[in-house]
Parts: structure tokens; C-alpha cells; sequence
């Protein structure tokens, strides 16, 4: 991260990506907007007032407010790509890409090698994912349907400054790009705000800016156990290395800002200092995220550890409506905590 500056400002996630939005169609008359309810003018700016303001910047011919088709979203912006367009395009809730999973599984990600080449599908696809009190159709993460997908990149930032660079790099980047956003991240500056918003706010330089698809941060360094985590369960693992640094153990957390492609070497070098691995993540357990590293990093490193790789999801259940056991629900910093102890005592 560039040294602050008196230039730099103040961002919430969603102004971040806002100013990337922006940066981008400036600079580049073939970046364009798709979704619902993006293009109203005075409206809040798509579900969570990312793209406020953009309509009145950037005219409806390039912020396009779309009918409710997620099919015809994906699939327009797939063309839209494949004939030399850079379009982002918007689920209102990332639930609802499941309507259109032929064109995101069976067009974007596939063109470019069915083609030899020939083609390529420069499009994001932002989903915004998470568990917020909406129940089962609109609180999922979604992260490993599309992992498990060769031809996509998937990012899911945690924080304003990295949903900026990541952002921005994905708009440039030759193939499609699943983009992750936790509405509980969003920020409540602007408009709309999540009851339970975390709110968290950097100071993000005004100038373009990429962070590199295919990177993970180390958020915090230690010793004693590395943690993997993305998007809210970054800060929930934060929050908890706070408390055990208290109790003497040093935890090293890593955002996984990127899962595809995965930055092993990173992890691997982290996992070789600590000797543990725990893996937080909101998705249910079974077949997710979590469990692709935890049996890449077993393999390539199990004489590294002193006890089993351990992994804190949410139960192999569709997510609750009633907010008690959504809590439940939901990894909290308890439960990471007590996987930690668990790993010092050794699995």
C-alpha cells in the first residue's frame, strides 16, 4: 500500500468501487454499466449505491438500467465483450446469477478456449453475497461455484482500499471476473446501510491504482497459527487475534482477496513459519472454498503441521431468515476462538 498522502480520502467500500467505476470509464469509452436500477436518475444508485451518480456522469448509454432478466444482463454483457466492450455488469443480490449460470459457466468462461484464443471476455460480474436477515435466496456466498470453474478470475475484497485496486484491475484484465462484495462491508455513507453494517472506512488515494488479481494481504503477522479469510470473516479473525494476543498467541491472518488464481506461495510460506492452518469463510461447509486449500495445503505441507488443518464455516444448511439463527449461523469470533484453542492444544 503507497505511503498517505493529503491527497487521499476518506472511502467507504462501496465509494471505493464507486471512484474505481468512475476512474475507469474516464479513462476508457468501452467500459459500460449494466443492471437493475443503476441508471435511475436520483435513484440510490443500485442495491447498495455503488454506482450513485454515474448515470448523471456518464449518460444511459453507458450506464445502462436494465429490465429484471439476469439472463439478459449476463448475456448481454458477454457479447458485449466479445465484440471489444469492457462491461461491468450487476446482480442486485449475487443469489440471483444463478438464472444466468449458462452464460457466466458455459459462454464467459469458455469462450476464450473454445476459440483457441481468438476471443476473449474482458466483463466483470459484480455479485454482492453474504448473510444480512434476507434468508435463503438472498444471503448466500457463492465464492466456490465459480472457483471451481476454469476460465473465471474471482476476487471478494474485504476492505475500501482493496476494493478499489482490485476493481480496477479486473476492468482491465482480458478474462471474466467473478467480483465478490459482502453487503455488510458496503459502508453507509451515500445511501442505503445495512442494519448490521461493519462500516469500514481507509483512506484510499484518488488516483487510479491496481492491486494485482491473483494476490492475497497479510493482514496481520504472528506466529502461532496462520488464519485464511475473506470478506466479513476477515475482520471477525482480526477482531479475534486481538483477543488472543491478549492471552499470549500470535495469529497471522491472511485475506484471501483472491481465489482464483490462488497465491499458494504466500499461504505456503505463512503455514511453514506457524505449523496450523484454521480456514474461516461464511460459505457452508462441505465443498467449499476452504476445503480446496485445505487439501492443497495438506498435501504440499503436511510434515509442516503440528496438528490437523481446522476450518470454521457456516452448517451445511440454507441460511436462516430468523435473525437469532442467522447469528448462529454465521462464523462468529467465539467460534474462532475456540478453534484456535483447539489447534494450540493440538487438533
Amino acid at each position: 500500500m503507497p505511503e498517505q498522502n493529503s491527497s487521499h480520502r476518506e472511502m467507504t467500500l462501496a465509494e471505493a468501487l464507486r471512484d474505481a467505476l468512475r476512474l475507469s470509464m474516464e479513462e476508457d469509452p468501452s467500459v459500460l454499466l449494466l443492471g437493475e436500477d443503476i441508471g435511475i436518475k436520483g435513484g440510490f444508485g443500485g442495491g447498495f449505491t455503488v454506482t450513485l451518480g454515474l448515470a448523471e456522469q456518464f449518460g444511459d448509454q453507458r450506464v445502462i438500467d436494465t429490465p429484471i432478466s439476469e439472463t439478459a444482463i449476463v448475456g448481454a454483457a458477454v457479447g458485449a465483450a466479445m465484440t471489444g466492450m469492457r462491461p461491468v455488469a450487476e446482480m442486485q443480490y449475487g443469489d440471483f446469477v444463478f438464472c444466468a449460470m449458462d452464460q457466466v459457466i458455459n459462454q464467459a468462461a469458455k469462450m476464450c478456449y473454445m476459440s483457441n484464443g481468438q476471443l476473449s471476455v474482458p466483463m466483470v460480474l459484480r455479485l454482492p453475497v453474504g448473510a444480512t436477515g434476507r434468508g435463503a435466496q438472498h444471503s448466500q456466498s457463492t465464492e466456490a461455484y465459480f472457483m471451481h470453474t476454469p476460465g473465471l478470475k474471482v476476487v471478494c475484497p474485504s476492505n475500501p482500499y482493496d476494493a478499489k485496486g482490485l476493481l480496477y484491475a479486473a476492468i482491465k484484465d482480458e478474462n471474466p471476473v467473478i467480483f465478490l462484495e459482502h453487503k455488510l462491508l458496503y459502508g453507509g455513507k451515500g445511501g442505503r446501510k445495512e442494519k448490521t453494517s461493519l462500516d469500514p472506512i481507509m483512506t484510499v488515494p484518488p488516483e487510479a491504482y491496481e492491486v494485482p488479481l491473483g494476490s492475497v494481504a497479510v493482514s496481520r503477522e504472528g506466529g502461532d497459527v496462520t488464519v485464511l479469510a475473506n470478506m466479513l470473516m476477515v475482520h471477525r479473525a482480526l477482531e479475534a487475534a486481538d483477543i488472543l494476543a491478549g492471552q499470549g498467541i500470535s495469529l497471522e491472518v491472511i485475506d484471501m482477496r483472491c481465489l482464483a488464481p490462488l497465491d499458494l506461495e504466500t499461504l505456503m510460506a505463512s503455514v511453514k513459519k506457524t505449523n496450523r492452518v484454521l480456514i474461516v469463510e461464511e460459505d457452508n461447509l462441505t465443498g467449499g472454498w476452504g476445503a480446496e486449500l485445505a487439501a492443497r495445503l495438506g498435501q504440499e505441507l503436511f510434515y509442516y503441521l503440528d496438528a490437523p488443518i481446522s476450518r470454521v464455516a457456516a452448517p451445511d444448511t440454507p441460511t436462516p431468515a430468523a435473525a437469532s439463527l442467522e447469528k448462529a449461523y454465521v462464523p462468529s469470533v467465539d467460534k474462532i476462538l475456540r478453534a484456535v484453542h483447539l489447534l494450540m492444544d493440538g487438533g
